[in-house]
């Protein structure tokens, strides 16, 4: 009677603490389990896992109600994922931004008209001199060239992810790279002392990954956050941050600061492409609509 005695106190004095341990237990395993079980990896062992964010209001799960918009608004909201890369430059990082499907549509309607991709020369330079700078081969595209509207669809896409208008854009620049292809250090936006005076400037850059890279390729910024900059830097050197290409995800960054100033660490670069093949189609935005663009 005592040995049951004793269980019986015991249990009323131990079994609470027991069950409530347990259920911790449980619910740390089951949190952090459906934590991992959220995260989205690449197919490659180099990407990072993307882990899914579920925001709830007190209520629950809360229905987003469209505000009242003016003439120019559009009556929904958007759900545009994005990761902030860099604040110098402002690099922006748009996972998925496109389908593989759309990716491969934009292939194919480039892929018969490439030439070899050319640049703006500067005050003094010849195609002679800047020859190996940028090897790579490409050819412009209109959204009205496209028949299948998906120009059209990313081109509106863009719009809203930069909150600046589409007839600021220039036309999509659809680029190739084969292997041992670059594109050296340099800026989008044009320094009129060195281009002479522009009727209009680049802004930013939007470049649209139309296919992975097995190695090599990466967009790379030799100056971010200000590294390598009083040094005498090689503007062939692959250095600094370093954005690796995936089908479909976008990049955004910057050429000018607030002030309208060209920003010195917007310099940037394509790494040679060391294994397989780089597809991406970069649209240039402009601070003017583009029918003042030179």
């Amino acid at each position: 009677m005592k040995a049951s005695g004793k269980r019986s106190i015991w249990r009323k004095k131990v079994g609470f603490p027991i069950v409530l341990l347990s259920s911790s237990s449980f619910f740390l395993a089951g949190f952090y389990g459906s934590m991992l079980f959220s995260m989205n990896p690449r197919a490659d062992n180099d990407s990072v896992p993307r882990a899914k964010f579920i925001e709830l209001s007190e209520g629950g799960e809360a229905e987003l109600v469209a505000m009242p918009h003016g003439e120019t608004g559009e009556p929904r909201y958007y759900s545009i994922p994005f990761q902030v890369l860099s604040w110098k430059p402002r690099a922006v990082y748009f996972p998925r931004f496109a389908t593989a499907e759309q990716c491969q549509s934009i292939i194919k309607i480039a892929k018969s008209k490439l030439k070899p991709s050319s640049l703006a020369l500067r005050k003094g330079e010849t195609e002679e001199s800047t020859k190996g700078i940028r090897t790579s081969s490409g050819t412009f595209l209109s959204a009205s060239e496209d028949s299948t509207e998906t120009l059209k669809y990313i081109e509106g896409k863009i719009a809203k992810a930069t909150m600046i208008p589409r007839d600021h854009g220039e036309a999509f620049n659809i680029l190739r790279y084969e292997i041992g292809q670059k594109y050296a250090s340099h800026y989008d936006s044009f320094d009129p002392s060195e281009y002479g005076p522009q009727k209009s400037q680049r802004v930013a850059s939007f470049l649209l990954y139309l296919s992975d890279v097995e190695e090599g390729g990466e967009t790379m910024f030799p100056f971010e956050n200000g590294s390598n900059m009083d040094t005498n830097y090689d503007y062939q050197k692959c250095i600094g941050l370093r954005v690796k290409p995936q089908q479909g995800d976008g990049l955004l960054f910057y050429s000018l600061l607030t002030n309208g100033t060209i920003d010195p660490t917007s310099l940037h670069g394509s790494c040679p492409v060391i294994k397989g093949e780089k597809w991406v189609a970069t649209k240039w935005l402009r601070d003017t609509n583009n029918k003042n663009i030179i």
